[in-house]
């Protein structure tokens, strides 16, 4: 149970983290000063990461193009899911266009997990 924890906690936590802010009505991002957009990028970006770390079972020599890709799947998946989930929340709308910055967020994240991984190689935790 320790190991999933450690391999599986960030990026489930984050899976939640993500679902609850959706599930805020109203809830207005303008006043960060940060776009909705970069916000989508960032968030996204992260949970993808976290995926290649998860999928990889957190190491590098587990990081394969393979595991990018599924990893990218499944943040795209939970974007999807996500914009489908605010469409019923009072406030909230579905947004193709937040799903697109999900998918680029991701996207960037795991080209960037991969080529690290490739460059650092070993057994090392990621």
């Amino acid at each position: 149970m320790l190991r999933w924890l450690f391999v599986w906690g960030p990026a489930a936590s984050l899976m939640a983290v993500i679902f609850a802010a959706s599930s805020v009505p109203h809830l207005d991002t303008t006043s960060s000063g940060i776009s909705d957009k970069t916000l989508h990028v960032w968030t996204y970006g992260a949970l993808g990461a976290l995926l290649v770390r998860a999928l990889a079972g957190a190491a590098w020599t587990g990081v394969t193009s393979r595991v990018a890709g599924l990893a990218w799947v499944i943040a795209v998946a939970w974007g999807a899911l996500d914009e489908w989930h605010q469409s019923i929340v009072p406030g909230r709308s579905l947004s193709s266009r937040d799903l697109v910055a999900d998918a680029i967020g991701a996207a960037l994240a795991v080209a960037v997990v991969l080529l690290v991984a490739r460059r650092q190689g070993g057994g090392r935790a990621v």
